[in-house]
Parts: structure tokens; C-alpha cells; sequence
């Protein structure tokens, strides 16, 4: 699934204001944060997560190695955050992100 600018644009606007709910710390990219970031997707589709400063990872390559772990995309990465998107899986989710399809010109 890659994503189109349009789409990471949308999914920018809608990460301004959600909060930020995964931390990178010195033990890195653990089972345990999997797991966490992998719920959390289910449940949201869409994360912000933060990488402290005692971290061995830099923020684009823990956005990376997290995303590849939770098969999602990295939306966009900015200083020590970055945002990660997957669409959920349930189908009776009422609020699902819808995001926009860009038309192909011939």
C-alpha cells in the first residue's frame, strides 16, 4: 500500500490533533511496543508516536523498523515524532478514515 501526497496530506491534517501514544525509549523496539502500536492501530488507524532523546534509533528509522513490524506506513516524520497509518481490519468500525482517491488523467 503506498500512499499518494494527497493521501499523506489528509492523514498530516488528521494527525494534528490526536495525541501522542507510543514512546521509543533506550530499550528500542521491543515485542511489548509492537504489540502496543499494532492494537492501536486496529483501534485508530492512525498513531503519533515520540522518540526520546535516550534512544539508540533515530526517528525516521524507528518510524521505519515499527512500521515494517505492524505492516503500516509511515505518514510523516518531524524532529523526535512521526506518524504511522494502517486501515483497520474491522469492518463494522463506524469511524474509518476514508482516504481520498486521486484521479489518473489520460
Amino acid at each position: 500500500m503506498d500512499l499518494t501526497s494527497k493521501q499523506r496530506s489528509q492523514l498530516r491534517s488528521l494527525a494534528n490533533g490526536i495525541d501522542t501514544i507510543i514512546h521509543i525509549g533506550k530499550d528500542g523496539i521491543g515485542s511489548n511496543l509492537v504489540k502496543q502500536a499494532d492494537d492501536a492501530l486496529e483501534a485508530r488507524e492512525l498513531i503519533k508516536g515520540k522518540v526520546l532523546e535516550n534512544c539508540l534509533l533515530t526517528s525516521r528509522e524507528a518510524a521505519e523498523e515499527l512500521a515494517k513490524a505492524t505492516r503500516s506506513e509511515v505518514v510523516q516524520v518531524i524532529g523526535t515524532k512521526f506518524v504511522l497509518y494502517r486501515p483497520t481490519h474491522r469492518k463494522d468500525k463506524k469511524d474509518r478514515i476514508v482516504l481520498v482517491v486521486s484521479k489518473k488523467r489520460d
